[in-house]
């Protein structure tokens, strides 16, 4: 008797399991220690914790705003259900800024995943206490104010000519040095060699935490969860941006196919452990799958387009 219910229990765990579990890759088009990098690497936790994915690998092809690992993605990936690529504000603008012949039109998109504000902050030491400090300090000479950020038109450096645009300062005199990930970014402003740093909340967080550095403000239009740095429209800055971030799949997918990844995506998404690691990153769940994002995907490459035309970054 026990042995038949020993087995009984094992034919319905079977069947409660899913019947394929695809192993996946997630090319992060950035250096490790970036947003992008951060995201590829918690889908990847939390696709094998589930019980989603038996093996997930994580690949980094940096460079160019994403662009350089997007135009890899697109020529070696089509056709393939295993491939996946992280993205988001950031690679629209620089697909734009960088001219790119390749574009998110060349892949499928499956789901925006989370949202995050943009902080910028400075060394724990800098002379600047407030965010009015650093404009005043702009005002006087944009360029001897330095800013380490993201890629060249990514949202970091959208946020940056968008606040010079608020106070009053031209925004192509911002001198603006962009890095490839958030890691380098990061050793740029502790090493003293730039006056702020602009990038995602949950990338400075641990920093502020360990009080090496000190947040000026954030870029959303309430405060942020984790850091009680004001908002720049509180601040007096008509500034109200959000970062996204979002995954794709490989071009020239089945609709089976694609609903297959589409399927996974979103059970990730639901999980407990997704949101438990959005909590502790101080990531916003934005999750918008199908049609609705593909609707917003495009309204988001018009509006950048016309950011990037305002402040000059794109003719």
């Amino acid at each position: 008797m026990m042995r038949h219910a020993i087995f009984g229990a094992a034919l319905a765990a079977l069947a409660a399991a899913p019947a394929w579990a695809a192993d996946y890759t997630i090319v992060a088009p950035a250096a490790p220690g970036g947003g992008w990098d951060a995201t590829a690497r918690t889908m990847q936790e939390v696709l094998q914790a589930e019980g989603i994915s038996g093996s997930v690998q994580v690949q980094n092809v940096p460079g160019a705003g994403g662009t350089i690992g997007l135009a890899q993605f697109v020529a070696g990936a089509a056709g393939d259900p295993t491939q996946l690529i992280v993205g988001g504000y950031v690679m629209v603008g620089a697909i734009l800024t960088n001219a790119s012949p390749v574009t998110l039109a060349d892949v499928t998109p499956i789901a925006r995943l989370t949202g995050e504000a943009v902080g910028i902050a400075v060394k724990a030491d800098s002379p600047l206490q407030t965010i009015g400090d650093l404009v005043e300090a702009m005002r006087a000479d944009p360029g001897a104010v330095s800013w380490a950020g993201g890629s060249a038109g990514g949202v970091d450096h959208i946020t940056v000519g968008l606040l010079a645009k608020a106070a009053g300062i031209d925004p192509t005199k911002i001198n603006y040095i962009a890095f490839s990930g958030g890691g380098e970014a990061l050793a740029a402003i502790l090493g003293g060699q730039v006056t702020a740093g602009i990038s995602g909340v949950g990338e400075f967080l641990p920093q502020v935490q360990a009080g090496t550095m000190r947040m000026l403000a954030v870029s959303t239009d309430v405060r942020w969860p984790g850091t009680d740095a004001p908002t720049l429209m509180e601040s007096g800055y008509d500034v109200n941006v959000q970062n996204w971030r979002m995954v794709a799949a490989a071009p020239g997918l089945t609709p089976e196919q694609q609903a297959a990844v589409a399927a996974d995506i979103e059970r990730m998404a639901g999980s407990a452990g997704w949101k438990a690691a959005l909590a502790t990153r101080g990531w916003a769940d934005t999750y918008l799958a199908g049609e609705a994002f593909a609707a917003q995907l495009a309204r988001e490459i018009e509006a950048t387009t016309a950011i990037l035309k305002d402040v000059g970054l794109v003719q």
